[in-house]
């Protein structure tokens, strides 16, 4: 978009939910600057983002308005700059639709996941009931939008939206950090439309560059 200043957004490493901000950010366009943060408990974030976590964003273009939480970065993005409606819907059921998916992932995909990955690869002690419970989580998740993809292209609309955007990055954190998960759970053969709308994410060209960075 012409016109614009880029948006701050500061991110931590191959962290997703800095990559959900970044993979809208290059859908619409929208010039930004990401800023690596090493440690998001430094005196200098929490100024930014009192809980220290990431991302946060600053947008020059709203009078240095400061967000942080993807989910709701995500919306301010598609609220804000996305005038032709490339990541949205405007009708009814569906603009409801696209909030139900975002929150399952805020509250039911991102959360699970995270600690499938923290017991299995940064807990100190071996737990096997901790990692059994999300790991089991973590393929619940896949059942729930392989139920939800049948006969379905994208979540909502048979279009490509914010929804389906916002969990792709942790699902590459699967793929990545919890490869015997995946294998063991067979995900590729017992989830197919899961794993079809996956790839077929992440061919984007945004998605692309994101994780080329």
């Amino acid at each position: 978009m012409s016109g614009l200043k880029p948006i701050k957004v500061w991110i931590h490493g191959q962290g997703p939910n800095p990559r959900k901000v970044l993979i809208a950010l290059e859908e619409l366009g929208i010039p930004y600057e990401s800023i690596t943060i090493e440690n998001p408990k430094e005196e200098s974030f929490l100024k930014i983002n009192p809980n220290g976590r990431l991302p946060a964003i600053q947008d020059p273009n709203n009078n240095d308005l400061i967000l942080w939480e993807s989910g709701a970065i995500v919306e301010y993005i598609v609220e804000s700059y996305d005038k032709e409606h490339k990541l949205t819907i405007t009708t009814s059921p569906e603009k409801w639709e696209l909030k139900q998916y975002l929150h399952f992932q805020m509250s039911g995909q991102g959360p699970y996941f995270g600690q499938a990955v923290w017991f299995r690869k940064f807990h100190p002690e071996d737990l096997p009931s901790a990692k059994k419970r999300y790991d089991e989580q973590t393929v619940r998740v896949f059942e729930v939008l392989n139920r939800i993809l049948e006969g379905k292209t994208y979540l909502v609309g048979e279009k490509f939206t914010y929804a389906d955007l916002s969990f792709i990055p942790w699902d590459f954190v699967v793929q990545g950090f919890l490869t015997d998960v995946w294998a063991d759970h067979e995900v590729d053969k017992k989830y197919p439309n899961f794993v079809a709308w996956h790839k077929r994410i992440t061919e984007r060209d945004s998605v692309k560059k994101v994780y080329a960075a």
